[in-house]
């Protein structure tokens, strides 16, 4: 019987691409290097900040001092603008509502900073989450099971009793090493055929579709 549902953040509950991407070049600005389109970004993100920044720096740019003054100013920008535009996906919101209404335990479990996780989850979901777990120093980061059997650990249930809901291949093995079972979405920054290939257990279009799964005892 499933007791939990735990989700990834960026490109699964809210669509968060503008403001990381206008975090991003503005630091890229200001260290006078080359900008990317938004869309370029949905490759970007996904696996924390220190990654993204690796992945948007110039080869000749990968130092470890370029990377630090890189990442000092990008997350000042997204401090600043993590909520200009983002916003939760349609749908989201009465998804969760219902979810609550069944009794569902909900969690966030994201490679954003724990500090920003919290600060748009609040924001954007008040009252909503019983955990939000973001990356913090000394807990690996997903695919990494470490969170998800923190949020297993706080309310005393089994792996087996939760599902993890991402929209890309991180999630999906974040769920197969927590042994939890895996739900895709296909309206995130990832493709349908990159959850196919990492495993995802069902793959759904629209956050109602989560709702059916659990109807239907599909799972």
């Amino acid at each position: 019987m499933i007791k939990c549902c735990i989700f990834d953040l960026d490109g699964t509950l809210i669509n968060s691409l503008r403001d990381l991407a206008d975090a991003a070049n503005s630091a890229l600005v200001s260290l006078k290097l080359p900008i990317y389109d938004t869309e370029k970004y949905k490759q970007f993100v996904g696996n924390g900040v220190s990654k993204l920044i690796e992945r948007v720096l110039p080869d000749n740019y990968k130092t470890d001092e370029y990377k630090q003054k890189m990442l000092n100013i990008f997350n000042e920008n997204y401090n600043r603008c993590c909520l200009n535009f983002t916003k939760p996906y349609k749908g989201i919101s009465e998804t969760l509502d219902e979810l609550k209404k069944q009794n569902i335990i909900l969690a966030v479990v994201s490679n954003k900073p724990d500090n920003q996780a919290k600060k748009i989850v609040n924001n954007l979901f008040p009252a909503v989450f019983d955990d939000v777990f973001g990356n913090v120093a000394g807990i690996a980061t997903k695919p990494s099971p470490d969170l998800c059997l923190r949020v297993v650990q706080n309310h005393n249930i089994e792996t087996c009793d939760c599902i993890f809901i991402g929209d890309s291949n991180v999630d999906m093995l974040t769920a197969a090493n927590a042994k939890m079972l895996s739900v895709g979405v296909t309206w995130g920054f990832r493709s349908r055929k990159e959850l196919e290939n990492a495993g995802a257990k069902f793959i759904i279009d629209t956050p109602q579709e989560l709702l059916n799964i659990l109807k239907n005892n599909k799972i």
